[in-house]
């Protein structure tokens, strides 16, 4: 197969694994990531060169609880292990399905999965002022017994109870991103940063160690992009687009949308940090430094807004 030039980063949003009100079996989280492929199986079939990242927000916050019950009987688990195991077992997920359906489909492609590491700031403001909630809901003396023997920060997600509060450091640089491109660069399908991958920071020696933290995925997948030559950002949501004032009676949807556009939209408070935002801010970045366009569709119509007949498009 003729690899084309074009490298694209598909990030895939958390809910195509994991779905509302659906159990959340590993059974329905295969099922729904071979829900998600055909997209990615059509990118493959016309040989674009491709880094699929994803969110963990379902599985992680699972793996937290089966630690926290677990407390006293098993050894505690930090964050960035747990970051780990879930990057591992996801990316497990898609590499199988997406081998699978590349093999139906007679298209002779590899797939590979890559722990990812990434690199953060030891300082970064959000380490001294957390608000990423992860784990279990407690009574607000729960929370705070549990935060003086553990050293958690606590505080209270409005109307639902006390939760443990996380920092969610901005991503630097993939640790791993000599090795992604070498792969993409050979026509490998890579599967990295998921979850937003593994935070890290440097010690004063050089070294690495590890962050109870969490990076958001859209931001992480900005960055990888860059660092791999990508092009194109495509950031599969549950959404079909980019809308003004959603929600309202006066939602618009927009089918473009400049680089200022998107500034000006995103100071006016049109995207908020608990949804639209964060994917809006990475686009910004991803543009400014030296990306070409960053496509924002739902799952189901990815392929098309690839093609710019769906979704919003970004330049």
């Amino acid at each position: 197969m003729q690899l084309k030039r074009r490298k694209v980063v598909v990030a895939l949003g958390g809910h195509a694994i994991s779905r509302p009100g659906v159990p959340d079996t590993i059974a329905n989280q295969f099922k729904h990531t071979r829900e998600a492929l055909p997209p990615i199986i059509e990118m493959a079939r016309e040989g674009f060169k491709i880094v699929i990242t994803h969110g963990n927000g379902p599985q992680v916050g699972n793996a937290l609880l089966r630690a926290e019950l677990a407390r006293g009987v098993a050894p505690d688990l930090p964050l960035g292990i747990l970051d780990a195991d879930t990057e591992g077992g996801m990316g497990y997920m898609i590499e199988q399905s997406l081998q699978n359906a590349l093999h139906l489909n007679g298209i002779d492609r590899k797939v590979a999965t890559i722990v990812t590491q990434i690199l953060v700031d030891r300082d970064d403001p959000s380490v001294e002022h957390p608000t990423k909630f992860v784990g279990r809901f407690y009574t607000k003396e729960e929370a705070n017994n549990l935060a003086r023997e553990n050293g958690w920060a606590v505080k209270e997600d409005p109307g639902r109870g006390w939760r443990r509060v996380v920092p969610s450091p901005m991503p630097l640089e993939i640790v791993n991103h000599e090795v992604i491109k070498l792969l993409v660069e050979k026509g490998v399908i890579v599967i990295a940063a998921g979850g937003g991958g593994i935070p890290v920071f440097l010690e004063d020696d050089g070294r690495l160690e590890g962050m109870d933290a969490v990076i958001d995925k859209d931001r992480a997948s900005a960055i990888l992009g860059l660092e791999i030559g990508a092009d194109t950002l495509q950031i599969m949501t549950e959404i079909d687009g980019v809308y003004l004032n959603y929600g309202s009676r006066a939602e618009k949807k927009l089918g473009k949308l400049s680089l200022d556009e998107a500034r000006d939209h995103l100071e006016q408070g049109q995207f908020p940090a608990g949804s639209m935002g964060p994917k809006i801010e990475s686009a910004i970045k991803f543009i400014e430094g030296g990306g070409k366009r960053v496509v924002i569709s739902s799952v189901h119509e990815g392929y098309q807004a690839l093609n710019g007949k769906a979704g919003t498009l970004i330049t």
